[in-house]
């Protein structure tokens, strides 16, 4: 199995280096990482540096300020200098007539948009249209369709479970995290399972919604060193999915490298 990890972040100014990531990424097999830009950071050098030392190993997936009036142009020079994708988020609107220019810049350029947003974003009308309105443009729902964070109420995991629906237009994929970004850790950690019981089978209801074809790993690199480690983000949701791969369609080889590596192309 070739294990690409579907969402990482690097910096030499926040976070980690990419030699971080790499020390992760070689302990524990994973091949390729998508290296997707963090929020607010527009100078996406660092990313193209990261590809170019390290030919192979990455997809780099960039971040436009979307409200600057030059802000399809600016896409199209990234495209151009090897952009695998672009992050935008669910409530993301470009000013001027279309309010959709930079999605539509993206679907042109060829380009798979990673989309971060709370659960209500994804739940919404407004996001439904945005995906309705871009049949050809690959759309990765971030964090299994909320922030990485267990759900704090009813609400939003109504809207967690809302945002799944999405299902139904062939174009969006979704990232599957480890399992610390939605489930609460025991006290004291328990041995196999460090979660409380029950905690919720989400990346089940994600698996039956979208099938192995559009479902990602992806850790979450470095803020997932504060929840359950690189390792185990990794480990545990393999054997939950092992677990119930005989009664599903839950192809191991698709969700952890696959269906990254189909949406995601790793360069150089």
């Amino acid at each position: 199995m070739i294990v690409v990890d579907s969402h990482c972040h690097v910096s030499p100014l926040w976070y980690e280096p990419v030699e971080s990531l790499l020390f992760q990424m070689e302990r524990h097999g994973v091949a390729h990482a998508v290296l997707i830009q963090m929020q607010g950071q527009f100078d996406n050098a660092y990313l193209f540096e990261c590809v170019r030392r390290f030919p192979g190993r990455f997809a780099p997936v960039v971040l436009v300020d979307a409200t600057r009036p030059d802000a399809v142009d600016a896409l199209a020079r990234l495209a151009d200098a090897g952009a695998s994708g672009v992050r935008l988020g669910a409530a993301t609107r470009s000013p001027g007539a279309d309010p959709l220019a930079i999605w539509r810049a993206a679907s042109d350029l060829g380009l798979a948009v990673s989309c971060a947003g709370a659960a209500a974003d994804f739940a919404s009308e407004s996001f439904a249209d945005v995906v309705a309105a871009l049949p050809e443009l690959p759309i990765v729902v971030e964090h299994l369709g909320a922030a990485s964070q267990p759900d704090r109420d009813a609400n939003e995991r109504a809207a967690r479970l809302n945002a799944m629906t999405l299902a139904r237009f062939p174009n969006v994929s979704i990232k599957l995290p480890g399992l610390g970004e939605f489930c609460r850790r025991a006290l004291p950690i328990t041995d196999p399972d460090p979660f409380e019981q029950p905690n919720p089978p989400l990346l089940e209801m994600a698996l039956g919604a979208f099938g192995s074809h559009r479902l990602m790993w992806g850790s979450d690199y470095p803020p997932v060193s504060g929840r359950e480690g690189y390792g185990n983000a990794l480990r545990l949701p393999m054997a939950r999915f092992a677990a119930f791969r005989n009664v599903t369609d839950g192809d191991p080889d698709r969700i952890f490298g696959g269906t990254a590596l189909a949406v995601f192309p790793v360069r150089g």
